[in-house]
């Protein structure tokens, strides 16, 4: 067992911040130090922002974004196209897909995919008020970006099945060579998609 190299606070501090997607227990290390190092220009400022979160942040009752209001930011956006709408497994897919500014549509977080191993079920998801959303007469297309794993297939044809009655069009994101990619560096799974998928020039 390792020693423990600071005080009960700051080993906490380490254990929170090791908790952080991409953080293992070195890098949790390095950045409380970093932010005790830092204090007033980061610690101060962060440990503010992080209540001001924690009391303001809610969930968007149309789509499942999370802002400070309610709707969230892209609901109130009146420049939307309205007979869009594009489904998200997470709120961190759709900010993904915002940063691209490739689509001015409105968007639904299911809030994850079905993953049977997992215990996620379509009642875990916000599938029903997907399929409420798209029976909206503005509502013309739903497109599908989610992820290219077994789970996020399994759920977008999920979802296909449940839109088939519905008077949308239904899409899903391209697959296959990234932008930049060489094909050597390419898995097969990748490039067979890739081929399937191919469009004329």
């Amino acid at each position: 067992m390792a020693k423990a190299t600071a005080g009960p606070e700051i080993e906490r501090l380490i254990q929170l911040l090791a908790r952080l997607p991409g953080l293992g227990p070195r890098s949790a290390r390095r950045a409380a130090l970093h932010l005790i190092k830092k204090r007033d220009q980061l610690m101060t400022p962060l440990a503010g922002a992080l209540q001001i979160a924690t009391e303001k942040v809610v969930v968007c009752r149309n789509c499942g974004n999370i802002d400070t209001m309610n709707p969230c930011a892209v609901c109130s956006d009146p420049k939307r196209d309205p007979s869009v709408i594009v489904v998200v497994g997470d709120v961190a897919d759709l900010w993904a897909l915002e940063r691209a500014s490739v689509l001015n549509a409105r968007y639904h977080v299911l809030g994850g995919t079905l993953s049977p191993l997992d215990g996620v079920g379509p009642q875990d998801l916000a599938i029903d008020t997907l399929v409420a959303r798209a029976q909206e007469p503005e509502v013309k297309e739903i497109v599908l970006a989610l992820n290219a794993t077994v789970d996020g297939q399994t759920t977008a044809h999920y979802i296909t099945d449940l839109l088939h009655d519905a008077n949308v069009s239904v899409t899903r994101l391209a697959h296959g060579v990234p932008v930049g990619g060489e094909l050597d560096y390419l898995d097969e799974g990748t490039l067979s998609q890739a081929l399937r998928s191919r469009t004329p020039m």
